[in-house]
């Protein structure tokens, strides 16, 4: 199983079985989510009902964040465009290459993507209200 990096993503996602064999602690959603897979059809284990809390390492970033839990999947995590929008890694796609230099006083928060509308656009709309509100 691997991890990936995928701005087609509109989530932050998990398969279920890698948290089963991680021990993750499921949390059951208040309300289930209908989601897509990448190919566009419906996940055919059902709609998203639980997250998980995890921390993420990559070269010295660390953060805490929910992410949702998928069935029926090959891969074990796919950190999507509400990640990558958040971090703004440099990414060389030649080479597969990922730096995280910007923005890393915001790793340290814990945080969640937003659900609905169209994920990483809703989370983008989201951060922006937070920021004009500080500025009052």
């Amino acid at each position: 199983m691997e991890t990936l990096l995928d701005s087609g993503a509109t989530g932050l996602v998990m398969s279920s079985e890698f948290a089963r064999k991680q021990g993750f602690k499921l949390k059951k959603l208040e309300r289930p989510m209908q989601m897509r897979n990448v190919d566009g059809s419906f996940n055919k284990e059902g709609p998203i009902e639980n997250t998980v809390e995890v921390n993420i390492y990559y070269q010295g970033h660390r953060e805490r964040t929910e992410i949702d839990v998928i069935g029926g999947q090959k891969w074990s995590v796919i950190l999507g465009m509400p990640w990558l929008a958040r971090h703004n890694p440099e990414i060389d796609w030649r080479t597969g290459e990922v730096k995280m230099t910007r923005y890393l006083e915001e790793c340290e928060k814990q945080w969640r993507p937003v659900q609905g509308k169209s994920g990483w656009e809703k989370q983008k709309e989201e951060e922006a209200k937070k920021e004009v509100e500080k500025r009052k």
